[in-house]
């Protein structure tokens, strides 16, 4: 089984590109973030032989997990989600940022953590507090699921390694102890960080901004991760970090990451 996530950055904008490199890359399950449309092109995706799941409302956030192995027991949410209520909003709302599904006998999370802005704001603290219910969601799930996988862009760097230049990210978000701790906490539940090995260069980066030639100089995080039990870690065959997908244009300033499971 090939399984895969991809933070798109916008499913229409970035259409054409999914459908090609689905034609492409042929994966059976794949994970989708940021899709900012609750109208999703199910039948430009379906065309190409996929069921989709979806949990988005609007232009913002939203996650799907598309499946030519069948799709089961639809989750959208985390248990005792938090909200998160925007300077402009007179109420707290929870957000569209996760999706569980049982695709061909795996358990697979499309997730898209929170981004946190900055150490201290009111959405960093919200991130955290998202995290722990992720956390809380896997744990009630793993006695029934011992194939599980959470995929998706998750706004943080695990270590410094995952980064360019610490130095350069020293103050900020995605590298902070308490962002690290969250996800110390979730592989404790017995989670395995599956590496990919990267198609360039030393690091696997999922993520380059888009500015000041960034992609070009390598300049990336890691911050599209998957975490799998050890009964499905320990099946994987390859994991790789599509950089292809990155390039050209128009991208994502997301890349795919794709792994491959003996199952």
């Amino acid at each position: 089984m090939r399984i895969a996530t991809w933070n798109v950055n916008s499913v229409v904008a970035r259409l054409p590109r999914l459908v090609e490199w689905v034609g492409l890359v042929e994966p059976d399950v794949l994970c989708l973030q940021e899709l900012k449309t609750g109208d999703f092109p199910v039948d430009e995706v379906a065309a190409l032989g996929y069921e989709v799941a979806t949990h988005a409302t609007g232009r913002w956030n939203g996650v799907a997990i598309l499946s030519r192995v069948g799709i089961a027991d639809e989750h959208p949410g985390l248990r005792d989600e938090p909200g998160f209520q925007p300077e402009d909003a007179m109420l707290e709302a929870t957000e569209t940022r996760a999706l569980g599904a049982t695709c061909g006998g795996v358990r697979v999370w499309s997730v898209y953590v929170p981004n946190g802005r900055e150490v201290g704001h009111a959405h960093y603290l919200y991130k955290l507090k998202w995290l722990a219910a992720l956390r809380a969601t896997v744990a009630a799930e793993l006695a029934d699921h011992p194939r599980l996988a959470v995929l998706g862009d998750f706004n943080i760097a695990p270590s410094d390694a995952d980064v360019w230049d610490p130095a350069a990210f020293v103050g900020s978000t995605h590298v902070t102890d308490s962002e690290r701790a969250a996800l110390a906490e979730l592989r404790s539940l017995g989670l395995v960080d599956v590496l990919p090995r990267a198609l360039k260069y030393d690091t696997p980066y999922t993520y380059w901004d888009y500015r000041a030639g960034m992609f070009h100089k390598n300049m990336g995080m890691r911050i599209d991760l998957v975490y799998a039990t050890a009964a499905l870690a320990g099946a994987v065959r390859d994991a790789y970090v599509d950089r292809d997908a990155r390039k050209g244009k128009g991208p994502s300033d997301h890349a795919p990451v794709v792994v491959d499971i003996e199952v």
